[in-house]
Formats: C-alpha cells, structure tokens, sequence
C-alpha cells in the first residue's frame, strides 16, 4: 500500500478560533502545486481533518484529481492528534490520502517509520509525504519521498 500525508497549504495568521483559519492565496498555489504529485496516483480515499485549511486543501487536491469519492472528515487528524489513534483508525490496506496538520504529520510519519514519533519528520505548508508498506503498522513503513511546494 501507499500512504500520502499533506500538510494544509499556508493559512491565515489569524481567525476566530484556530479551527476556522483558511487557506491563503499562497496556500492554495502551493497545494495545487503538491497535488500535481498525485496526479495518476491510485488513490481510493481522501481523509481529512475538520479544519477549514485542511478541508480546503483536501477539496483543491479532489478537484485537480477529478476524485469522484467523497471526501471523509474525521476528529482523529487535528493539529494535536495521536500517531497511535490514527493508525488504529486507519483500518485499509488501500492508497489513502491523509491530509492534516503540524505536528501531527511529522509525528506520524517517524511513528509510521521508526515506530515512535520522537524524530518527527519536518513539514512544510503543503509538503506531501509518500510511504510504501505492506500495512500502516508503525515502524513498518518507508518514507519513500517528500515533495515541498
């Protein structure tokens, strides 16, 4: 299997609560510029955090795509979400999309390699990880390549 983790593109500095801040202008050129990387892809799910600039990431990726599933939204890919709740979540042996935030893309991507997330892998706005696995098991997978907008 593999497994795409994106960062959200870059966000407003400020909004009404840390939840509600939107992709700038530049953020959304940068995603468009990561999602060019998935183009051909075999992807079969989009799951993505109920953050506006996740939510807004995720649905410029769908579009440059033309993915026709919906798009899932879970509580469990939140800024402060646990590598190890993820992948019990994340019950597939399928080529899955993650789109999330720091510090939990760093972390999971150490957990995901290393099987702890004490060395988090760096994140950029709009920097997409691609790992390669039998199954998302933790320390089992290879960080194959990042691409940074």
């Amino acid at each position: 299997m593999k497994l795409w983790i994106l960062r959200h593109g870059e966000a407003q500095a400020h909004a009404r609560t840390d939840a509600e801040r939107n992709l700038t202008e530049h953020g959304r050129d940068e995603v468009l510029r990561s999602a060019a990387h998935l183009i051909g892809e075999p992807l079969s799910a989009i799951i993505v955090s109920p953050y506006a600039r996740a939510q807004q990431t995720a649905n410029l990726v769908r579009e440059v795509l033309g993915f026709a599933p919906e798009i899932r939204t879970v509580p469990w890919l939140t800024p402060e979400g646990n590598p190890a709740q993820v992948l019990e979540k994340l019950d597939t042996d399928d080529n899955v999309l993650l789109v999330s935030h720091q510090p939990l893309v760093g972390s999971l991507i150490s957990f995901l390699q290393h099987g702890h997330p004490r060395q988090p892998q760096p994140m950029y706005t709009a920097s997409l990880a691609e790992l390669e696995g039998d199954f998302p098991l933790a320390g089992l997978m290879s960080l194959v390549r990042v691409h940074n907008p």
